[in-house]
């Protein structure tokens, strides 16, 4: 039968779990929000040029 407890105490991370959750952590992820109004932004821009001509 397997001692779950022992076995937990062997349990080290892989380091490509902790590279990626660092390199995540570091990483200035852009949201849906971010890119709605990113959108948006252009959105309107283009509007405004065209009113222009």
């Amino acid at each position: 039968m397997i001692n779950f407890d022992e076995e937990l105490k062997k349990y080290k991370p892989s380091l490509e779990v902790d590279q990626a959750e660092e390199a995540i952590q570091q990483n200035d992820l852009r949201d849906v929000i971010d890119i709605v109004e990113e959108m948006m932004q252009e959105f309107h821009n283009d509007a405004k040029q065209r009113k222009q001509f």
